[in-house]
């Protein structure tokens, strides 16, 4: 009788090395929806619909602030779209504070999984400053951590907003190379903020390490 793990039987198990399984199990409905009720950034076409069973976030009130949208895609270093990735974000409210354990406090915290043409979308407020290094103040910024097929660890960006006066005294900007840091700029386009991802090439985002 033949070895059970005789190539004959089997031949080679497939590999990957992360993914792409992400949205199968990580992304729930409203999860990109960080001020509303939406099913934002799960993307149920990929579930038969008796398996889509992911339950819906839990409603909260309207956080004070400017609600914004967040959009982009995510490239890989060939340029082309990634449509398996996921991106999780992670903010401070309007008045530049982080979540608090209070019933109605902004969470502050999405996960999007990208769509077949590489694109994700969130949904949130836009942050205020938040305290920095020394005593230094952080430009407004959203924190976004990237994950993805042959990415064994996550990657650690920030998106920054076009023109906002505050980019200018930085600290974690400063530490950038100015040729670099456009990579770092949400832009506003029809009043949607845009914010692609580059993970390789002459292009490549500027990730952080952490």
């Amino acid at each position: 009788m033949p070895d059970n793990q005789s190539p004959e039987l089997f031949g080679q198990t497939p590999w990957q090395t992360v993914g792409p399984f992400f949205h199968y199990g990580l992304p729930w409905k409203g999860g990109a929806d960080l001020v509303g009720q939406s099913d934002l950034g799960a993307r149920p076409e990929l579930f038969p619909a008796a398996h889509y069973l992911l339950e819906q976030s839990r409603p909260r009130s309207k956080p004070p602030g400017d609600i914004i949208e967040l959009r982009g895609i995510v490239y890989d270093g060939e340029g082309a779209p990634v449509p398996d990735a996921m991106l999780e974000i992670w903010q401070a409210d309007s008045a530049g504070v982080y979540a608090a354990e209070t019933e109605d406090a902004f969470l502050g915290f999405g996960r999007a999984a990208t769509q077949q043409d590489g694109s994700y979308r969130f949904r949130t407020i836009r942050p205020g400053a938040v305290p920095g290094p020394g005593n230094s103040r952080q430009a407004p910024h959203i924190a976004i951590s990237v994950f993805a097929r042959g990415v064994l660890k996550r990657l650690v960006t920030r998106a920054y907003f076009t023109a906002a006066p505050e980019n200018e005294h930085d600290p974690i900007l400063a530490r950038v190379p100015e040729a670099r840091r456009p990579t770092l700029m949400a832009s506003p386009q029809d009043g949607i903020w845009h914010f692609d991802i580059a993970l390789q090439g002459p292009n490549e985002t500027v990730f952080f390490d952490i």
